[in-house]
Formats: C-alpha cells, structure tokens, sequence
C-alpha cells in the first residue's frame, strides 16, 4: 500500500505528437456499411490522448461522470464469428457487428465518443469490406478524439485457459494490424477485459510490458468488490510481477462498477426496455426524475472511489446496433443533468474514454494500495464460483495447444526458410490462416470452453484450415533448408493411435523439430504394423528401438473402432532416423504382451525413479526419486464428483462455467484397477482399468527423471444418474501448501477475508501448466498438456479435473 504511482502515467518513448489526417468514409446507397467504419478517427492520436489534449475539458470542483459508449462483440459464444458480424442466425441472438444497408450508426453530436476496437479480429472484416466497396463521399474532418481504440488485440483474450505465448500472439496480431493501417494513432493506450470470468497477474504483467497505461476490467469476486467499495480500494497499482524489477511490470487496474453494462434504467439501444428521455412538452416528460435518479446513481457511485472521476459504461452486449437512440438520449442526458449546475448542482457530465480518464486519474496526483495476486477464482454469487470452464471442452483445450506448438514451428521455418516457404515445390503456404485461427481461439469464450457446440466446431475447424496451409509452408521450408524432394506426411491422428504412413511403409524417414532454443531429449511412439525394424541416424548408426504389441482391450483410442485395436507402437530415440521394417529372423515372433502383475514399474536402468502398484488393487502407492534417495508414498484414482442439480441454498447447477459438485467428497469410479505391465528396453508401461471409459497409461522412458500419465476418460454414461464430473486424484499424507500458475492458496485470498460457501469448487483455480503440492521435505508437481482445473481441498491432496 502506498505506492507512489500515478494512474495512466508510465515510462518509455514519447509518442509523436503529429495529428493524424484520415478521412471518415460514408458509402453509397445499397452498400454493406460496418458501423463502426463510419466514426472518424481523425485526431484521435494516441500521442495526443496520452498527454490528454484531445480530451474533454472537466470541472475540478465538481464530479466528473465519465461516460463512456462501448459494445462488446464476442469473437464467437452463442453463434460463430462470421454469424455474429453478417448478423445470422437471430433466433441465437439478433445483433451483427455490420449493419444492414440503410442502417445509420451516426453519433448526433459533434461532441460524441465511442471506443473501438477491442476486437480486431471484426475490425479486420470490416475494413476489408470497406476498401473493396470504397467510399463515395469524403466527409469534412470532425474533432478530435472521436474513435478510440482500445486493447488492439486481435480477440479479448481468456486469462485462464490462455498460454502466455499464445496470449502474446493474439495480442502482437491484433496490434500489427493498427500500426499498419492507422500508424502510431492507432496505438491503444488502455487495456479493456471486461468480460473475462477471473483475471491473472500474468495477463497484467503482459499489458505492462506492452506499454499500456492502464487495465479495466468488470469482473471480480462479489466478496472482493464489496471489500473495496468499503475501503475505495476500486482502483489499484497492480505489481504483476516478482521477477521484473517495478515499475515493469506495474500496471493501474480498475474495477468498473456496473461490469460493463449501464446504470439500471439508462440503456438505450433498440433491443432495450427502458423508457427513451422525453423532454418535449408532453404528459410523458420524464426529465426530472431521471435527472434526481442519475445525480443520486452519480453520487452512490462517488462513495466507492477516491477521486472526482468516475466512469459510466454504456453500452453492453453487440449493442450500438442502433447507435442513434443511443446518443440522441445520452445527449439529452448530459444536457439536462449539466442544467442542473445553475441551481447549485456539482455534477458535470461528459463523453469520454478509458484513456481520457485515464488521463484525469493521472492527475490527481494520488498514491494508490498495490496488488501482488491473482482475480482467481471469481464467483458473482456464494454458490456461483467460474472455474468450471478451467477444465470445459478438454479435447479443444488439448487441440488448441498442440495449434500453438505447430504454428512456432510454421513461424520459424517461415522465417529460416525465407519466401520459397511460402511458395515452394509444394504449393502454396501460409501461416497467416493458423496465426489468426489461434487467434480467435484465445477468446474468453472459445479456448475457455464456453461456446455452443456448433461455435465448438467453427473453431476446430478454423484450426484445421490453418493446419493445412502451415503445412504446405513446412514442406516448402524443410525441402529448401534439407534439400529433400520426398513428400512429407504429418501424422495427425496419433491422439487414436494411427498414422497412415507408418503403417504401411516399409521405408520411411522420421524428422523431429525442434523449436526450443536447447537441445532435448524425447522418446518418441509412432503407431506401425510390422514385425521389427531396423532404425539408424544420419551418420548410419543403429537407433536404438522397441516395439510393443498392444492387446485391443487396452488401446487408448476412440471408442467404437475396433479396426483401431491392437496397435503396434514403436519406440525410437532421437532425433531423425531412416527407417526399414524387416521380417522375423530365424523364426523369431513378434515380442508380445507380458501380463507380470503390477508389483513394480522400475526404470529400464534404474537412474531416477522407481514406481510401485499395490500388487492387490493395482493402484499407485510409491514413487522413489533415486537421485536423492527419496521415497513418496503417492496414491491416485479417478473418482468423480455428482453435478449439482441446484438445492435448496440455490438454483445453480454445474456447468459449462460454474463448477458446482452436490458434496464436497468425491465418489470412487474403482477401488480396483486392472493392471498389467509391459518392458522392454526403452520404456516400461503399466496399463490401468479403472472402469469400461476409465483407464490410464503410467509410463517410464529411459532416462527421464519424471513419471508420465495419459488418461483417457469417456464417453461418461449419465444416462442412470446426473452428470459426473471426473477427477485425477491423488497425493501423500502431509502438512503443506499447494500452488499453481495461478497461485493458488486453500481457503486464501491475499487481500481480503474469504467466506468460503463452496468448499471444493470454491478452492479451485486456474492450471495452465502446472500444479504443486510440498511440505518441508518433499514437492510433488504436476505438468498438464494442455489447461484443467485443478486443488488441493486438504492436506496432502492433489486433483485435476479432467
């Protein structure tokens, strides 16, 4: 607390000051005009914004309120991207972000604001459309500061279920995109996360180092809110970061205080229901009392933060679809109530912009409390906690992430290959499809989990498009940088257990990629059909090899495909070898399964880790760390939590966002796992049933001082009771702490007293890459493969929702 840092204000190069000269466009009869196009930009500099020239003037001695228009367009939820900005499918829900011909989205006042784009992902569409049609009238410059863009990333990214890397891209895109077309005025200045259900310092770190000046976001725990609002504690310097020395990663985050939405009572787009402001001389004159409502909404507002500033959002979901009655009665509004300062009133209202009260913040001059922690886990309600979307959709989660390894790999050889990567031997490639498909993947409602199915499959399919263009511009690279003419085949499907060209060739060549910056050692599985093979490295010499022939009732694949079972694996050290597959010598058959019991899973030379099975229920029970002589007595199970219906406490169910088990102990799927174990010389597995769509894969590669679990869970039968809701449980009798990315504390929050209503789903928080639990002598991590929910609800426990 106490920190002397002031709000909008932060270091780095000054900005050019040079007013910038695009045009407005109006378009002819008939056209397809974007509503947002129309609003000019001209003088908006974010230079100017920034040292507050192109900002509205405020009265010192009064309070100023803040109004500022907005809409939020989610790059996808109830319906896909292309159905929200053509406007399709109105029974989901009616609003486009492109307004049918004739529609006019005009401000009426020249004095009028809006804030644009959060998103430009539609931005992009929109300018597109506007170029190829091409404008007809230039209209005569309007004054500055009209259109503000704020955020400038290519979505508003989820900050749970996002990689850092990804969130990285999504951003880089979205701001490539403004500096090309609009230059430095394009710039935002001020960060806008209004709808993302939690908030992680990571994300402030971020915006930080990108040079924003502030953050505001709308949702936050309703505990944490009312806490606040008692202690004006609404606005804040968030220190995001133990690693960067301040003010790097110093950011000024507000809360806003109706979410996003506008005070009850004050919306005004054409699909809302409160009354118009008629001040005309008729018996419906409703002037005075909304005039006596607004001055008293100022002034409870006024209670809960520190300056003369506050901020009013107006504006909501896909709204500004009319933006005409929208300002045709904010600008009765802000005449009637700023009337009233003749008669005494000491309320002033304005059009602004989060970067224009930024910009008013910044010259308070005050000293702001600092916070060091996560906004996670939010809940709106003591039995409304959102971390049931840390897990959603765990199959797209896993896709997602597998995206952003394959697009790191397409940017580099892009890069190393230079342009025959993008039009080579094999086509034509391009990255841009997969970068920007990835991008609209880190919305708060695609990566999250959130979207209807159909929305689901937009996205996946979108992913797979880039997929396809990525690879062309891999083959182009690889044949340039290696010289090859061979073709080059990507094994997609290893997630059911197939690659077509490994099992069907009987010469082949593996290349791995590599796109970290040090090198690695990985065993790599590749599914084949053959009886042994023979492997060497470029040089010749013999790679060393192990086949495993996997009986049917144990594949891991799709459920319903026996022409998929009873795959044969093959285990290969790295990192790129010609392959041959050879028959049988001297009679020799096919290595087969070694049903030895689950006594014990040692590694093939024992260097690092031993893990032992209950030879009777043939669940986990030991791992010994070798290397420092260790020995963890680890359980772990699948049990599995019944969703909760609603009760009498509350209608709430569990679901897609809100995880809400009806108890707060988990049910057992399996007290007893059928288990068998396979060696050979490069890996040793043991393979558990837990249930007939429960079963897991413990695996040791050679040299590798960690254990590795693949589970595969489904499809869950619910037909007989209500949803089951599976968790990867385990852990070792202790007294610790449990962390994760998110920094997750049980029954904790930093900066304010927690009532805990939900005791599970309450203490869940955010795992994007890893989870710990540790006590005085030992830790014991986890590293997920792609984002989960994850706690620990008491000592010495450890779950994952998968």
């Amino acid at each position: 607390r106490g920190v002397d840092a002031r709000a909008g204000e932060r270091g780095g190069a000054a900005l050019g000051s040079a007013p910038w000269d695009v045009q407005s466009f109006l378009f002819p009869p008939g056209s397809l005009s974007c509503y947002f196009l129309w609003l000019t930009i001209v003088g908006g500099c974010s230079s100017r914004l920034h040292a507050g020239e192109s900002c509205p003037a405020t009265k010192p001695d009064m309070l100023n309120v803040h109004l500022i228009p907005h809409t939020h367009n989610d790059v996808g939820w109830l319906k896909t991207v292309d159905q929200y900005f053509y406007g399709e499918v109105e029974r989901t829900s009616q609003p486009g972000t492109c307004s049918r011909p004739g529609e006019s989205s005009q401000p009426t006042s020249p004095t009028c604001q809006m804030i644009s784009k959060v998103r430009v992902a539609h931005w992009t569409s929109s300018w597109q459309i506007t170029h190829t049609q091409g404008p007809s009238v230039v209209a005569p410059h309007p004054p500055a500061g009209r259109l503000e863009f704020i955020n400038g990333g290519w979505c508003m990214n989820d900050e749970a279920a996002a990689h850092y890397n990804a969130m990285i891209d999504q951003m880089t895109l979205g701001l490539r995109f403004l500096q090309e077309t609009f230059g430095e005025c394009g710039r935002p200045r001020a960060a806008w996360h209004i709808d993302p259900f939690g908030h992680s310092r990571e994300q402030a770190s971020l915006f930080a180092q990108m040079g924003f000046d502030g953050f505001f976001f709308g949702r936050l725990d309703y505990q944490d809110k009312a806490n606040r609002e008692k202690l004006r504690e609404m606005e804040q310097i968030w220190r995001a970061s133990v690693n960067l020395r301040p003010p790097t990663a110093d950011l000024f985050t507000g809360v806003l205080p109706n979410g996003y939405t506008p005070p009850l009572s004050l919306c005004w787009d054409q699909f809302c229901s409160d009354s118009p402001i008629v001040d005309d001389v008729s018996d419906e004159n409703n002037v005075a009392s909304l005039v006596v409502y607004f001055l008293r909404k100022g002034a409870a507002q006024a209670k809960l933060y520190r300056t003369n500033h506050i901020v009013m959002t107006m504006g909501s979901d896909f709204q500004y679809e009319n933006a005409n009655l929208w300002y045709k009665n904010m600008d009765k509004l802000i005449k009637h109530v700023n009337a009233q300062q003749l008669n005494g009133s000491l309320v002033h209202v304005l059009y602004s912009t989060p970067t224009c009260y930024l910009w008013a913040l910044n010259r308070a001059n005050l000293s702001w409390s600092l916070k060091y922690d996560d906004f996670f886990p939010y809940a709106d309600g003591p039995h409304q906690f959102w971390t049931g979307y840390f897990t959603s959709r765990p199959a797209f989660k896993r896709y997602e992430r597998l995206s952003n390894n394959f697009l790191q790999v397409c940017n580099q050889l892009e890069a190393l290959a230079g342009p025959v990567a993008r039009k080579g031997p094999y086509g034509e490639g391009d990255s841009t499809v997969l970068r920007r498909a990835m991008a609209v993947a880190q919305h708060h409602d695609a990566v999250s989990g959130t979207e209807k199915q159909h929305v689901a499959n937009d996205y996946a399919k979108r992913l797979a498009a880039g997929w396809d263009t990525c690879q062309v511009l891999v083959s182009n690279a690889l044949a340039s940088l290696s010289g090859s003419k061979e073709n080059f085949i990507y094994c997609h499907y290893l997630n059911i257990s197939v690659c077509p060209l490994t099992e069907s060739s009987g010469t082949f060549l593996v290349i791995l990629y590599n796109p970290l910056g040090r090198p690695v050692s990985w065993t790599v599985r590749l599914p084949v059909s053959g009886a042994s093979y023979a492997v060497t490295d470029p040089s010749g010499q013999t790679v060393p090899n192990e086949k495993l022939v996997l009986p049917g009732q144990f594949h891991l694949g799709v459920q319903g495909e026996p022409a998929l079972w009873g795959r044969d694996w093959l285990y290969l050290s790295p990192p790129s070898w010609p392959l041959t597959r050879r028959a049988p010598v001297g009679g020799q058959g096919i290595p087969r399964w070694r049903n030895e019991g689950p006594a014990g899973l040692f590694s093939p030379s024992p260097q690092h880790v031993r893990v032992l099975f209950n030879p009777v229920t043939g669940l986990l029970r030991e791992i010994r760390n070798l290397d420092k002589s260790l020995s963890l007595p680890v359980s772990q199970n699948f049990p599995r939590y019944k969703a909760s219906i609603g009760d009498d406490d509350s209608a709430q169910a569990s679901g897609a966002y809100i995880f809400r088990p009806n108890r707060s102990e988990p049910f057992r799927v399996a007290t007893v796992a059928r288990s068998h174990l396979w060696k050979n010389k490069l890996v040793q597995e043991v393979y558990q049933n837990f249930s007939s769509w429960c079963s897991q894969v413990v695996r040791l590669y050679e040299g590798q001082a960690y254990v590795e679990l693949e589970w595969t869970v489904g499809p869950i039968p619910i037909k007989e009771t209500a949803c089951k809701q599976i968790i990867s449980a385990g852990g070792w009798p202790m007294c610790g702490v449990n962390q994760t990315d998110a920094l997750g504390r049980r029954d904790y929050r930093a900066t304010w007293n927690l009532s805990q209503t939900e005791p599970v789903a309450g203490n869940y928080y955010p795992v994007n890459s890893r989870i710990y639990i540790k006590d005085k002598k030992f830790q014991l991590t986890v590293l997920t493969d792609r984002s989960q929910g994850g706690s620990s609800v008491t000592d010495g426990s450890m779950e994952l929702l998968v």
